[in-house]
């Protein structure tokens, strides 16, 4: 994971930076920090997956306009504000803010690391044995849905194509719900994150398909489905 920190107060680099390590330390996560004296040079490359920026910079400059410069550039990084004012928080919709950290409360940054982490779920691959034994790679956000296609199973990915392969569905099922994914009726595994529309025991998947829950299933389901939105609000 790739941190950035543009700070121009070196004390609040060092408090920032020591937060961020800490955590993870703790969960044992590999991360890579790179701090800065101003947006400029975050700028001129501007690789990080989050951003943690102080609203109030020196040399006139302002961490709204950094965040509206990346988001207009196409660029994918999250931006966690710091600030001692927090009635700031109110522009931070106009640029996608991710979190909003009050430096007076710095422990804020755990959770925000936290959430962020549980946004990167799908970000991670499988590997199955197509139908001639071939190991085939499979990102989980690619996923639509698992389902049954005689005694194999049958990924269909979101732009179409699919991958016939061996496995059981209920294995599949239990190996993919930390991910996102639930085990609707017998022979279909979905993918949370692409559901359209939920209307009684039928599912709406964004590709337009619907599939059936099945009742056994249903109050499980619509409890997960809930703490799918509830988290990452999509």
């Amino acid at each position: 994971m790739k941190i950035g920190i543009v700070e121009d107060e070196v004390i609040w680099t060092d408090k920032i930076q020591a937060v961020i390590e800490s955590y993870c330390r703790d969960k044992n996560i590999l991360f890579q920090i790179e701090s800065y004296r101003n947006g400029r040079d975050f700028m001129k490359n501007a690789d990080a997956d989050l951003l943690f920026l102080d609203i109030e910079l020196a040399e006139n400059e302002n961490g709204f306009g950094i965040a509206e410069e990346l988001m207009f550039s196409g660029n994918a990084c999250k931006v966690c504000f710091l600030t001692s004012h927090t009635e700031f928080a109110r522009s931070g919709y106009k640029v996608n803010a991710f979190r909003y950290i009050d430096k007076k409360h710095l422990e804020e940054i755990y959770e925000a690391l936290d959430f962020y982490l549980k946004t990167r779920l799908q970000d991670r691959v499988i590997f199955c044995n197509d139908t001639e034994r071939n190991y085939v790679k499979i990102k989980l956000k690619d996923i639509l849905l698992v389902e049954t296609y005689g005694r194999k199973l049958r990924y269909l990915m979101l732009d179409g194509s699919d991958h016939v392969c061996e496995g059981r569905i209920s294995e599949t099922a239990q190996d993919l719900s930390p991910f996102g994914f639930f085990h609707v009726q017998r022979s279909y595994i979905v993918n949370l994150k692409y559901i359209e529309k939920v209307n009684g025991h039928v599912i709406t998947l964004c590709s337009g398909l619907q599939i059936a829950v099945g009742r056994a299933h249903s109050k499980e389901f619509r409890k997960e489905f809930f703490k799918w939105r509830i988290c990452f609000g999509d």
